[in-house]
């Protein structure tokens, strides 16, 4: 096997010459290569392999594998980015490399909301990019199995093989690393220069299986970036493929408004999540006994079924005011709108929508 690994990485240093790194996490780093053989650019991700992370690798391999045949098995699953191969470096540190199907993909959707931060993005683009996504996470949950677990904006890729986003390319590429174009100054604001046409031309993707697992066998306790964990994941029940409905809930009022629906912040006297389960109770109304008290993490947050422990006073506002008055929608906006978002976040987990529910919704089909 030794010289064989030795060989997979000869053919990786002479076949993918990489161009520029287009992010770096806890996990891995991904560069931007050119793949020589393909004449095309790919995005390699190249998995540490610290004690630890190997199994992580391991585990992100087998979902993207499984991926990749239920796609070839049908046509669906092209909105979730794929991969082409993966390596194995075996040595004295050996990692893995994954080659990911990007046809350069580009920047996230976080970038594109940088630039429309105040007043969301365009409702046409965000029902085309929803309709993307949750066919994406139908695909994932119906077809492979596997919960996303991490669904935000920055896991969502943007993709178009016309001009108008390879225009944008190198100015949005690093925007991952700025995060936000707008410190550009005059004429900076990129994406502010993209006509709807040429915005309704992108196409989205859903990227990173990092933090994937199999429904039949999660991983961790602890999953989703805060703001996009749904309440049975804060409460520490079991979860399923509903969490990423309700991250997708989180994802769409964010697009829609250009704020995170629910922006925890600890405070002196409680933490982060006391506070996101506070504002989910203020937004969404009382949680039931039977979920509050449904496992033993939840004497972490209640006194007494629907009373907070540490969280006394509460504003309560509906998501119907929210968009009326803080975000001047009218009422022909805001009810299509909340009829699609509710039903995504309800708080027990078999009866929130599901992905192919929330595709047939009259709002995102309007």
């Amino acid at each position: 096997g030794g010289h064989h690994s030795v060989r997979e990485g000869e053919v990786f240093n002479t076949r993918y010459q990489a161009l520029r790194k287009l992010g770096c996490g806890t996990f891995a780093t991904v560069w931007l290569c050119q793949d020589m053989r393909r004449k095309k650019h790919v995005a390699v991700k190249v998995l540490k392999s610290r004690e630890g992370f190997a199994e992580a690798a391991q585990d992100e391999v087998a979902l993207l594998r499984c991926v990749c045949i239920m796609k070839k098995k049908d046509q669906a699953g092209e909105n979730i980015v794929c991969l082409l191969d993966d390596f194995r470096m075996i040595g004295e540190n050996g990692f893995h490399i994954l080659l990911l199907q990007l046809w350069v993909l580009g920047p996230s959707l976080r970038c594109l909301m940088g630039n429309y931060a105040a007043q969301g993005l365009p409702l046409p683009f965000v029902k085309k990019s929803l309709q993307q996504v949750l066919a994406g996470l139908h695909f994932l949950h119906q077809r492979c199995r596997i919960i996303h677990a991490d669904i935000k904006p920055e896991n969502i890729l943007l993709y178009g093989c016309d001009k108008s986003l390879q225009r944008l390319l190198p100015d949005m590429l690093d925007c991952s690393q700025r995060m936000d174009l707008r410190l550009k100054g005059p004429g900076g604001d990129v994406c502010n220069h993209l006509e709807e046409s040429d915005l309704m031309s992108i196409e989205v993707k859903i990227a990173d299986l990092g933090s994937a697992c199999w429904t039949y066998k999660p991983f961790s306790k602890e999953i989703q970036t805060q703001p996009y964990r749904a309440l049975e994941v804060l409460l520490g029940l079991d979860y399923g493929t509903p969490a990423d409905i309700w991250s997708m809930g989180c994802l769409a009022f964010e697009m829609a408004t250009g704020e995170c629906l629910f922006d925890p912040q600890p405070g002196k006297y409680f933490s982060r999540d006391d506070d996101h389960v506070a504002r989910i109770i203020e937004l969404l109304g009382r949680i039931p006994p039977q979920i509050a008290f449904s496992w033993n993490k939840s004497t972490k947050f209640f006194s007494r079924p629907g009373a907070l422990l540490r969280i006394s006073r509460l504003s309560p506002r509906s998501l119907h005011s929210v968009l009326a008055d803080r975000h001047n929608w009218t009422k022909h906006e805001v009810t299509p709108f909340t009829s699609f978002l509710l039903p995504a976040l309800r708080y027990a987990p078999e009866r929130r929508a599901t992905a192919a529910q929330c595709l047939q919704h009259a709002w995102l089909n309007a």
